[in-house]
């Protein structure tokens, strides 16, 4: 009987010592990754590929306008990378030494479009037409959205800022832009090529790429993070063969 408990004990005691260590084999690290809103579709599909490949990392998204997400991240939010759509909100960051001097890097490019509803009653064929046929047209806040900045960009350098200001509706990102032209909420907006070809409530117009500034997503990983090797693993992948190929299937254009 004595020697039953003596056995009872070591194995209760043996049981009490494994049980933490199974406990922290199955914890994940989390990343959290401040991103561009007009990457959100293509970030959620490489994000599947990449939790396969490396299933103790789960990455957590924060959407947004790229201004806005340079500001949290100037204030303290803990975020372990920074995926912009602008190269202005993004060198804010590495001027205050935020960005880690080592792993930031120019990934991927865009472009605008002036988009209508589908039906588009009013025939809407270019930024001109906006001024004579359309009552509203949304753009981002430039001063926050960089989609908005590059809008207004090419309205100014066509000439058509000043006649269109009193017809802007202003949105607080691309993906706000594009739900009110599907809703008929406006007659056109701007926003990137990438948002356009995710719906099929619009059409798309090109706009000389020529009257903007070039479309650049720089990324990088936040200096401050507590997950450093991890952030950079997930760095790494999205500037792989395998990622700019899906990132081209959503439209993104290669740099090189």
């Amino acid at each position: 009987m004595y020697r039953f408990i003596l056995l009872l004990i070591f194995f209760l005691f043996i049981s009490g010592c494994s049980s933490p260590k199974t406990n922290q084999e199955s914890e994940k690290v989390e990343l959290t990754v401040s991103a561009a809103a007009s990457m959100q579709n293509v970030l959620e599909e490489l994000t599947k590929s990449f939790e396969k490949e490396y299933p103790t990392i789960k990455i957590s998204f924060n959407f947004g306008a790229s201004g806005t997400l340079s500001q949290q991240i100037s204030q303290g939010a803990p975020v372990d990378l920074f995926l912009s759509a602008s190269m202005e909100k993004f060198n804010v960051l590495v001027d205050e030494g935020l960005i880690h001097n080592e792993l930031n890097q120019h990934l991927i490019g865009n472009e605008i479009v002036l988009i209508v509803p589908k039906e588009n009653e009013k025939n809407i064929t270019s930024l001109t037409d906006v001024n004579t046929k359309a009552e509203q047209i949304s753009i981002g806040i430039p001063e926050i959205v960089p989609a908005g900045k590059y809008a207004k960009e090419s309205l100014v350098k066509l000439k058509l800022w000043d006649v269109l200001e009193n017809k802007i509706v202003p949105a607080k990102d691309v993906r706000q832009v594009l739900t009110y032209v599907e809703t008929g909420n406006v007659d056109a907006g701007i926003v990137y090529q990438t948002d356009a070809e995710i719906s099929n409530q619009i059409q798309s117009i090109t706009i000389d790429p020529s009257t903007h500034s070039a479309i650049i997503y720089p990324i990088g990983v936040i200096k401050s993070s507590n997950h450093i090797s991890e952030a950079t693993l997930f760095y790494q992948f999205l500037s792989s063969e395998e990622a700019l190929a899906i990132f081209e299937k959503y439209g993104f254009l290669r740099l090189h």
